[in-house]
């Protein structure tokens, strides 16, 4: 087991062996992380900038306040991780595994989670305008409060998830399949309003 530098740009970390590791307060800029074991990690207030992670593994981690911005996870595994409070705005997901994950507030603006499987997931309050949620799964995802404006959601499934007071302003669900999804009245109109519907709410 190596201990992980407090700061590092550019540099390219293969093989580490981080294992509950502390991060607090870390800085990383334009690094890439390869199979990296990041599991029981705790990166309380860290700071990752455009960074790159291929493989690897953060399974039952820690991140309160953290920022992960503009950065490219590809078949990482999240497994059981909690993020309290971070900012991933910009950053992209790509065939990782994100079940089950712990998310508390935070702002994930403009995230690509395009085909990813959020089944079940409590999003609740999560701040994802700009995101791209094309073609994943949020069935039985608990969206309340959630802010989507201007997300894609081409071809999302939202089976049985809740979107009861979430912002769906610019979001377009024509292609979304719907079955059973939980909207209150304003979302019950956008959706009306969206087939064709001329709605009268007085």
């Amino acid at each position: 087991m190596s201990n992980p530098p407090a700061e590092a740009t550019d540099e390219h970390f293969r093989n580490e062996d981080w294992y509950a590791a502390d991060l607090s307060g870390s800085r990383f800029v334009d690094c890439v992380f390869t199979d990296v074991d990041l599991t029981e990690a705790n990166t309380s207030s860290a700071v990752f900038e455009r960074c790159t992670f291929h493989g690897g593994r953060f399974n039952a981690s820690t991140h309160v306040g953290s920022a992960f911005v503009g950065c490219d996870f590809r078949r990482t595994n999240f497994f059981d991780s909690t993020f309290e409070g971070c900012k991933l705005s910009g950053s992209e997901f790509s065939g990782c595994t994100l079940r089950p994950l712990k998310v508390s507030g935070g702002v994930w603006r403009g995230v690509s989670l395009r085909g990813a499987n959020l089944a079940r997931l409590d999003l609740s309050g999560l701040d994802l305008r700009e995101a791209d949620l094309s073609l994943a799964d949020l069935s039985d995802a608990v969206l309340r409060e959630a802010r989507l404006g201007g997300a894609t959601l081409q071809e999302t499934i939202l089976h049985g998830a809740d979107l009861r007071g979430a912002d769906l302003d610019r979001v377009d669900l024509t292609t979304a399949s719907l079955r059973g999804t939980k909207l209150d009245l304003a979302g019950a109109v956008l959706l009306a309003e969206l087939h064709g519907a001329e709605v009268e709410t007085a």
